[in-house]
């Protein structure tokens, strides 16, 4: 089941949007491929590439 808050956040990415369920779609794709990108860099810079690629180097 999703949160009062989960709830609360949906509705202000949409309302964000003008309304929009596109619109906040596409955002939201947009700013998980910047974190995963960043997140990415973060690994390369701490020596676990193979995290980044998503392997399991590690294990």
């Amino acid at each position: 089941m999703i949160s009062d808050a989960s709830e609360a956040a949906i509705d202000q990415i949409v309302a964000s949007c003008d309304g929009d369920i596109r619109g906040a779609l596409k955002a939201l794709l947009l700013v998980n491929e910047k974190l995963e990108a960043e997140l990415a860099q973060f690994y390369a810079a701490v020596g676990l590439d193979g995290m980044a690629r998503g392997s399991n180097a590690l294990h």
